[in-house]
């Protein structure tokens, strides 16, 4: 019988979330995960198979703790115009979109799961719009994460230490 974890999976999923969605999956290496989480390599490679599964874990949680809430508050809104900037505000400086965004541009075109992923969590912001914008929800959630792609694209002040 093997020993209990010793770490709690949930803070450690939070942790690497937070790195794959500041750096990316290529620019968070294993290193960097086993500092940030606390969790020793053999650990997280026990628990998750490897930085992939890991990473496939976060993405997963931060699709359901965070783009799945956030779709919901906007898609309960009536007023076009709070429904929308509702949208941007929360793509643009809120917790939605940094994971999801990295993924779609660095994993999906290689990786169907992470593709599936992100398929998702932009569907749920297009149907999130459809009930206030209809037809037009697909090219307002285009433009939404279009800015907040250009908001990540401008350096980092903090240059990640290594």
């Amino acid at each position: 019988m093997g020993r209990p974890r010793a770490f709690d999976t949930d803070q450690a999923v939070s942790a690497a979330a937070t790195l794959f969605a500041t750096y990316g999956y290529e620019g968070t290496s294993v290193d960097d995960l086993v500092t940030a989480t606390g969790v020793h390599r053999g650990s997280l490679y026990k628990v998750f198979g490897s930085k992939r599964g890991l990473h496939l874990t976060a993405l997963r949680r931060h699709l359901d703790h965070e783009i799945h809430p956030t779709t919901s508050a906007i898609a309960a809104l009536t007023a076009p115009e709070q429904a929308l900037a509702a949208a941007i505000a929360s793509y643009d400086d809120g917790p939605a979109a940094g994971l999801l965004l990295l993924a779609a541009a660095e994993r999906a075109p290689h990786d169907q799961e992470v593709a599936a992923l992100v398929a998702e969590g932009i569907t749920a912001l297009e149907d999130a719009l459809r009930p206030t914008h209809g037809d037009a929800a697909p090219q307002l959630a285009s433009t939404v994460l279009g800015a907040r792609l250009r908001l990540r694209a401008r350096p980092a002040t903090t240059p990640k230490e290594k």
